[in-house]
């Protein structure tokens, strides 16, 4: 598992957040594929709670008795830091992450450790550039969020696409996502406080925009677009106002293969246009509440975080993510699809990822960087492997 980046560092991966559902759930998932050799830990608040999930996981597992646990607050700049510069890489569960997630951040960026995360907050995102990307690009830390339902599927269904297409010509692709489940609480949570904080959101992006660099000679962007019926899928196209459009234009934008102009649209579908209806008013309804500090604390207390369903319900949730890109006369239809999306699926792509990040041969980046841009065709091939569908439609 060594390498240049491991010298002097006696863990390849920490897990933080092992305590919280979807944080258990990850350590699960580790604790039944992580290779024979890797040096991991669990990391959370409490020393007890650890050792109960060391426990849980040891009773299937007997590696895992002698996983180490590490105490530490992830508002605990000094404890983070001596984390980081332990090991090569962090995976965090710990959000919303607006709340909780810069510490980790500065800590692994300026140690020169690999960061992953499971947000889906464009203001945390973007103030992380603002704030650390240069650090990370001095230190060789990559920092990788959205490494969850927010946003592989969508992210890697497009370079799915992609490939499939010439990168001399522009591309315009669109995705449409369908899902069944219970979101996450802290998938709420993060939404919700995101919604409350549109202003905040708006200037961030504006910042970053302003001090981000542009790829020369070519364009990548993210393109609202209205309500509509697609012949093609045959559903009703709801524009998603989620972080994932942001994150596939950065990667059209770090990646000559997508063509000199890249252009891509973000949607939910739906068979009739009652339910699309209805998704854009309680969406509406949503967004209103979560400027009202009242309604907003009201709504959060209703989900609460590191809930969530038992495992039967969570066999019985599926998604389908299509993606739809053309250029010049050839369309490419693709489909990513797998079971329940908010936190089975998300709780195998954040493991795969890390682990990707670690074994892998990938590309040389560093900085804050997209998972198509870090890991690419490395990670659409684990995530294969572990039974996540990425398929070419007539």
């Amino acid at each position: 598992m060594a390498d240049d980046k491991a010298d002097g560092r006696d863990l390849d991966l920490v897990l933080l957040g092992a305590t919280g559902f979807t944080g258990g759930l990850t350590a699960e998932y580790l604790a039944a594929h992580a290779p024979a050799g890797l040096r991991w830990a669990l990391a959370g608040r409490s020393a007890d709670k650890l050792a109960r999930v060391r426990d849980r996981l040891a009773a299937d597992h007997p590696g895992a008795a002698d996983l180490e646990l590490v105490v530490v607050d992830a508002t605990d700049p000094v404890g983070l830091r001596s984390m980081a510069e332990r090991t090569r890489a962090v995976a965090t569960t710990v959000g919303p992450y607006q709340q909780h997630g810069e510490p980790l951040v500065a800590a692994c960026a300026a140690a020169g450790t690999d960061y992953l995360d499971l947000t889906g907050e464009p203001e945390f995102v973007d103030r992380m550039w603002l704030a650390h990307h240069g650090t990370a690009q001095a230190s060789g830390a990559r920092l990788v969020h959205c490494c969850g339902f927010d946003s592989i599927p969508h992210d890697l269904g497009v370079l799915h696409a992609v490939r499939q297409l010439p990168d001399d010509e522009p591309i315009t692709a669109y995705g449409v996502v369908r899902a069944t489940g219970t979101f996450s609480g802290g998938t709420f949570h993060s939404a919700l406080n995101a919604f409350g904080r549109a202003g905040e959101m708006r200037k961030a992006y504006a910042e970053r925009r302003r001090a981000e660099p542009r790829p020369e000679g070519r364009r990548s962007r993210a393109v609202a677009a209205k309500p509509h019926r697609d012949s093609r899928l045959g559903y009703w196209l709801v524009p998603l106002p989620t972080i994932d459009p942001a994150v596939v234009a950065r990667s059209g934008a770090a990646l000559a293969s997508y063509g000199p102009d890249f252009r891509y649209s973000h949607f939910a579908g739906t068979r009739t246009l009652r339910y699309a209806a209805g998704g854009l008013l309680g969406a509406g309804a949503i967004g209103l509440a979560a400027q009202v500090a009242p309604l907003r604390k009201a709504l959060l207390s209703r989900v609460p975080q590191g809930e969530g369903p038992d495992e039967q319900r969570r066999e019985r949730s599926r998604f389908t993510v299509d993606v739809v890109a053309t250029a010049g006369s050839r369309t490419v239809h693709t489909r990513v699809s797998g079971g329940d999306p908010g936190y089975t699926e998300t709780a195998k792509m954040l493991g795969e990822s890390a682990l990707c990040l670690l074994i892998d041969d990938n590309p040389t980046t560093a900085g804050q960087v997209t998972t198509a841009q870090a890991m690419g065709e490395n990670l659409l091939l684990r995530l294969q492997n572990a039974g996540i569908r990425f398929e070419t439609l007539p």
